[in-house]
């Protein structure tokens, strides 16, 4: 593997790694301009962005886009996040100057045609009403906002129908014109590419970016609550979120195998002893995700309506008796499960590019794979249960819970129960 960086003059960013033995290579712009770079009336404004993108260029049309990479057999798409916008493809060797074409294209020329809009915006409004619908992904945006009230990052990537359905022409051109400055761009690729070649192109398709001040996010702050909606489903959804490290903090090391043990596959605690065990549900998980400054673990369950209490109590006390009992060997399978998760997943060249973009943007360079692992394999038996500790005592906390959930427990019940 060869990792290579550069910068053009007015601050755009490229990274590489060529992996050899691959003739494809995945190749993307990654923007730090997600939902929570938005204010408050642009709320959905970046996820909308994402999707115009695609829907014709000074250059090209919608279906001229799609054709450019599919005709060599590639592969193109996009997603917004709450930190990023990512635009990226997956091409052969000898059509990655191609892809590049294509993405800077649709980056620096989208034409925002009128009836495009609107027909993008029956699109968008069509998936809010799917989220709404899924009971398992719309309780984590309460959670978010439960989590991170009257903030940025507590609000919905995809915004309420309200917005979406008043953004205009100048909306868009607005936001763009706020964030998508070179400063705030990464090249990211894959596989088999060439850097020196990049960086040219790069130079070609970018350099005459005008540099301008990068946009800043509002700070994150925990604050907690509780979101509760009742409504007749089959299942009662809970999910309880604990403050946690973000991804500047070597505590998220930590935080990820905590979650692990707790809840991170078969062998976990809370699988076993609420699934296996009791029976009470058929999906139950913990996880242990980041921002750049601010993190959250997260339980999720789905179960019956007569059971939710029952499930919410174990799970405090599953998390209070981590703390007091987990043992070298959780730690030490937790650990080698994190490493092999991130080493397996490397393998793939586009999940290797949004690595590189990602570690760009925090850190403004790539550590060392080695570097990481040694971080995984410093956290010891003694470090997790001092966080289990923290998690089952006094992290700050949030729950939701959506459906028949009329017995479930409130925070303050679940506060009492972590207190005692």
């Amino acid at each position: 593997m060869t990792l290579q960086q550069a910068q053009l003059p007015n601050g755009f960013r490229i990274v590489t790694e060529r992996m050899p033995g691959l003739q494809s290579a995945a190749i993307g712009i990654w923007v730090s301009a997600g939902g929570r770079h938005e204010r408050i009336e642009q709320n959905g404004i970046a996820h909308f962005l994402e999707h115009m993108a695609f829907k014709g260029t000074k250059r090209r049309s919608a279906l001229q886009i799609a054709e450019a990479i599919e005709d060599v057999g590639g592969y193109i798409n996009a997603y917004t996040s709450r930190e990023v916008t990512a635009y990226y493809a997956r091409v052969l060797e000898a059509d990655v100057p191609l892809a590049m074409d294509v993405i800077a294209d649709i980056l620096r020329n989208p034409v925002f045609d009128p009836p495009e809009i609107e027909v993008e915006r029956g699109v968008i409004l069509q998936e809010i009403g799917q989220a709404n619908d899924t009971p398992d992904d719309v309780i984590f945006d309460w959670l978010q906002e439960a989590s991170y009230r009257d903030q940025p990052l507590g609000r919905t990537i995809l915004g309420p129908s309200e917005r979406v359905s008043a953004f205009s022409r100048a909306d868009l051109a607005t936001f763009v014109g706020e964030h998508y400055r070179p400063g705030q761009m990464i090249l990211s690729a894959a596989g088999a590419v060439d850097h020196d070649a990049l960086v040219r192109l790069a130079e070609q398709l970018f350099g005459d970016m005008v540099p301008g001040p990068d946009s800043t996010a509002e700070p994150a702050r925990f604050t907690g609550g509780e979101y509760r909606k009742a409504k007749k489903l089959e299942q009662a959804h809970f999910a309880l979120g604990l403050e946690s490290p973000g991804y500047r903090d070597d505590a998220i090391y930590t935080a990820q195998i905590y979650a692990s043990v707790l809840g991170g596959g078969m062998s976990s605690r809370l699988f076993q002893e609420i699934r296996e065990k009791r029976g009470l549900c058929y999906t139950i998980f913990a996880q242990a995700g980041a921002y750049s400054d601010t993190g959250t673990t997260t339980i999720y369950a789905g179960t019956s309506a007569d059971q939710v209490a029952e499930l919410a109590g174990i799970t405090i006390d599953e998390m209070k008796r981590a703390a007091e009992d987990m043992s070298e060997e959780e730690v030490a399978r937790a650990r080698t499960q994190m490493k092999a998760g991130m080493l397996m997943g490397l393998e793939s060249p586009t999940n290797r590019a949004e690595r590189l973009a990602r570690l760009v943007q925090i850190w403004e360079t790539v550590p060392p794979l080695e570097e990481t692992v040694a971080l995984i394999d410093a956290v010891r038996m003694q470090d997790v249960r001092a966080f289990a500790e923290q998690m089952a005592a006094t992290a700050p906390a949030a729950l939701a819970l959506y459906g028949p959930v009329k017995a479930a427990p409130t925070l303050a019940q679940l506060q009492e129960r972590r207190a005692a």
